[in-house]
């Protein structure tokens, strides 16, 4: 049916057309020229309004160019659309022409029964949902009711043609909203071809290859007045003025969204994704409340924190002589010169963290089976039950058609199509995955690069400190240490690292998705956010999961170090402190998250504010006679078709920051709401004056992102066990507390003792040895002949001296239990509450069941009265001719049969 109406429309013409460029129509009110107010969305004469506008210029390449234009407009006028050109003396520039284009009720008719665009036929009678109770709290964030619910509620049905009556058609002019006659032009422009009728090259068709080849400059449609004010034009919606004045503002960012409004102005693809981030914004709110208190909680516990006591007093953590950290450079030290770190350990690892590791595995079941259902219900207020992806995305993309000469059946359709062969399908499937596979491996050799980085300036950090003139700086001394330096300056480069990285990541998996030619638009996309998913999450998360589950895990002992690449590197294998890596991971945490989301802020924000700020005066300065609509819009920035999945990519790859590696830092969430408050609204100031108006595509919900998030909660869990067992110094705390403390009392004095194991310093290897002037002024080899370091191993002189006690057995199968319970715990909660949760609420299911049956009954009613009033026509037809004519019995007799 699609091709048999395309080909109607732009090849056989067979709807007339009228073709104005400054004649006006019949019945059109004339309007002075000079006088005409230029920031309007209708032609010249007032009445007929643009849908869509074309701009182009001359250039060297003209005469070609404009052949393609002149062909390409002559099929646009067979299709049925009205054309009107601003010459470009009368622009701004004195450079662009601006063609506008219309589309009469003819054409929008005809192609929103190819594309069976729903439109109402009768006011819904279905009650509305109870108040909820104690509404009148809500009340402050409320918006007018003519903005949330810009419509009225409607029985709908996909348009017919053959039955206009059936709708509600008060005035064709404006019985298809703006957003749907630029969707039902792009369609056409998108399909209309270029080429002469007696040279049919399939490859000369749609807009898209004329903007790419320079024909036109842009496309699109219209928005419907500036954003600081309402149209003068009463008949114009002023939709842009609403959204601006109620939501794109920041100071409205405790306000809800109007979601319907932006459904309606921008079309279901943008509407859901800001109906998404901002269910998924309120969802952070639990989180972040949750993170604050076992903060809190930890801040309030700062005084009964036994083990940093133990390891900031003079008498036992000052008695205690750790070994060096690193070969030559490093010298002895004292435990308790990381006082400050392990209180500052304590804040994040500790009892409350468990907790809040179980609780997000929990909370991240209930916000995607919660969005489930809000996704539900939208689907139900928005016409998108029955919606199949619609044909603008299942269509074969231009680029297959190009490249796929062979021709084979559609079982389906029983037409010829073009199709890739298996081997060069199966080739360019293995060169993708090969270029994938090598680009990952370039980021495990950048994270390895940093890696090496820690390893070689810690030990310089180490000996510039030792005599640095901080040291004397009692706050400033106590603030900077080699571990502290080294992690912030490793998590900074390796941030500029990814953001370098990041840059080149977008033009390799664009790359490689062309390359692999996806046969629709749908499945274009599908691939591409696969393998820029994949890409981002190596790039942003391979360092936090080298500190999470790397660092300090294979270490060695004095002795018997391990070392990077081999002993020839010299590069040790970096230890934890004794407060353990947690730490560590909360730095890179906060490094890698905060400057993301600055750097997008700054991006977002600040650089189109600029601009902004020039266009602003621009409009403002320009007389509404001589700065017209098309050219303010022409002025904006082109919303390209990635737009929406670079925003789909921040918040997802955000979502793993708070949900991977949350238990290492509880306060992320807190983060992440602080800077979705500002997102959305960035979001909105940037769709409201910054873009131009985005033709408006369908969508009934998030695509492959849906899944990504799944994927995500799912490893969430396995991650934070994992950092709970392996990263936290929680385990072995609770099984000294449990069962290696001394005395009755379970209590946790004599830990940091108990964590440490001796080395004999006589027996270190003199490679491992500080070189000569190294050592601390208070050593004295004399006198001390035992080091300390973090393990659980025999003293020397035990018959199983160095090797693993059983207290590390111990804490192994500890270690390895909390993982096996916490994960089926929380598993089994995620999957009893996603049972109990169905996907779509009940009251949705029954008034989806409901309004089934209303329109098949109003339908049928129709077709019988219509059915009726045909017959009774014929009837009265019949009965006039047969007063004329001699009476036949047998006639009446078949009319009463068919009655």
């Amino acid at each position: 049916m699609t091709c048999t109406a395309d080909q109607m429309m732009c090849n056989n013409g067979s709807i007339n057309s009228i073709s104005d460029r400054g004649t006006q129509l019949p019945g059109h009110r004339e309007i002075d020229k000079l006088g005409q107010n230029r920031d309007s969305v209708y032609f010249r004469d007032g009445v007929r309004r643009i849908d869509f506008v074309l701009s182009y210029v001359d250039d060297k390449d003209g005469d070609k160019k404009a052949e393609r234009r002149r062909e390409f407009e002559a099929n646009l006028e067979k299709a049925g659309l009205e054309l009107e050109t601003e010459d470009k003396s009368e622009s701004d520039d004195r450079k662009t022409y601006y063609l506008k284009i219309h589309a009469p009720w003819e054409v929008l008719a005809t192609y929103a029964d190819v594309l069976k665009i729903k439109v109402p036929f009768k006011a819904s009678d279905i009650p509305k949902a109870r108040e909820v109770p104690l509404e009148w709290l809500t009340h402050p964030f409320r918006l007018p009711d003519n903005i949330m619910r810009p419509e009225p509620d409607y029985f709908t049905a996909p348009f017919d043609k053959s039955k206009v009556d059936f709708f509600l058609i008060d005035d064709k002019d404006t019985f298809f909203p703006p957003s749907t006659r630029n969707r039902i032009v792009y369609y056409i422009l998108t399909r209309c071809p270029y080429y002469k009728e007696d040279r049919k090259e399939k490859d000369k068709t749609g807009i898209n290859r004329l903007l790419n080849n320079g024909t036109y400059t842009s496309a699109y449609p219209l928005h419907d007045c500036k954003y600081w004010k309402k149209a003068q034009d009463m008949q114009c919606e002023s939709e842009r003025y609403h959204l601006y004045k109620y939501w794109a503002r920041f100071l409205c960012f405790y306000k809800e969204q109007p979601l319907n409004l932006i459904k309606k102005y921008y079309g279901e693809k943008i509407g859901i994704y800001f109906a998404w981030l901002g269910f998924y914004t309120e969802m952070l709110f639990f989180a972040a409340v949750m993170g604050v208190i076992c903060f809190v909680y930890g801040v309030l516990s700062y005084e009964d924190n036994i083990t940093s006591k133990e390891i900031c007093d003079p008498k036992i953590g000052g008695m205690i002589v750790m070994c060096p950290l690193c070969d030559k450079k490093c010298s002895y030290w004292k435990l308790n010169s990381t006082c400050l770190s392990s209180w500052q350990s304590h804040l994040f690892d500790n009892e409350g963290t468990v907790f809040f590791a179980i609780f997000m595995g929990i909370w991240v079941t209930l916000f995607l089976e919660f969005w489930k259902r809000r996704q539900a219900r939208l689907e139900y207020e928005w016409d998108l039950v029955d919606f199949e992806e619609e044909q603008q995305q299942l269509q074969i993309r231009p680029e297959y058609e190009l490249k796929c000469t062979g021709r084979r059946l559609n079982r389906i359709t029983q037409e010829m199509e073009p199709y890739l062969p298996f081997p060069s399908k199966c080739a360019r499937f293995c060169l993708s995955g090969a270029t994938v596979l090598f680009w990952t491996c370039l980021i495990v050799a950048c994270i390895m690069g940093v890696i090496a980085y820690r390893l070689a300036v810690y030990a310089a950090f180490a000996s510039i400190m030792k005599d640095s003139p901080t040291s004397k700086i009692q706050l400033v001394g106590s603030l900077i240490t080699p571990q502290l330096a080294t992690s912030v300056t490793a998590s900074c480069i390796n941030f500029v690292i990814i953001l370098i990285l990041n840059f080149l990541y977008e033009h390799v998996a664009i790359w490689i998705t062309d390359m692999e030619i996806p046969k629709t638009h749908l499945e274009y996309e599908n691939k591409l956010t696969m393998k820029m998913f994949m890409f981002q999450f190596v790039n942003y998360y391979s360092s936090c999961f080298y500190v999470a589950f790397f660092k300090g895990k294979f270490v060695g002992y004095p002795g018997n170090y391990t070392y990077m690449f081999g002993k020839w590197s010299k590069l040790r294998n970096e230890e934890c402190a004794p407060g353990g890596c947690l730490i560590e991971l909360t730095t890179q945490l906060l490094i890698v998250m905060a400057g993301k989301q600055m750097v997008g802020n700054v991006q977002e924000a600040l650089l189109p504010l600029l601009r902004n700020w020039w266009g602003s005066r621009k409009g403002r300065s320009h007389p509404e006679s001589t700065y017209s609509r098309w050219e303010q819009d022409h002025d904006l920035q082109n919303f390209s078709q990635f737009g929406l999945f670079y925003e789909y990519l921040e918040m997802v790859i955000q979502f793993g920051f708070i949900t991977l590696f949350v238990a290492s830092f509880p306060l992320a969430p807190l983060l992440a709401l602080f800077n979705n408050i500002l997102e959305v609204r960035v979001d909105a100031w940037k769709f409201t004056t910054q873009f131009r108006r985005p033709v408006a595509a369908k969508s009934r919900n998030i695509g492959a992102w849906e899944e990504i998030l799944n994927v995500v909660a799912i490893l969430s869990v396995v991650t934070n066990a994992f950092i709970m067992a392996f990263t936290s110094d929680m385990i072995p705390r609770l099984v000294y507390l449990y069962a290696y403390h001394p005395g009755d009392e379970a209590t946790m004095r004599g830990y940091i003792t108990n964590s440490l194991s001796l080395y004999n310093i006589s027996q270190i290897p003199e490679s491992n040895l500080p070189e000569a002037g190294e050592n601390p002024s208070w050593f004295n080899s004399s006198t001390i002949t035992t080091c300390s370091y973090r393990d659980y191993r025999y003293p020397p002189g035990h018959e199983k001296q160095y090797t693993h006690n059983m207290q590390f057995w111990h804490i192994l199968a500890a270690k390895l239990a909390f993982i096996i319970i916490m994960e089926h715990v929380v598993f089994v909660v995620k999957f009893f509450v996603a049972w109990l949760i169905p996907d779509v609420p009940t009251e949705v299911k029954a008034r989806i069941k409901r309004e089934r049956f209303l329109v098949q009954e109003y339908l049928h009613n129709y077709e019988v009265e219509k059915l009726k009033m045909q017959l009774s026509q014929s009837f009265c037809l019949s009965t006039e001719t047969a007063s004329l004519l001699p009476s036949s019995p047998s006639k009446h007799q078949v009319l009463s049969e068919c009655i």
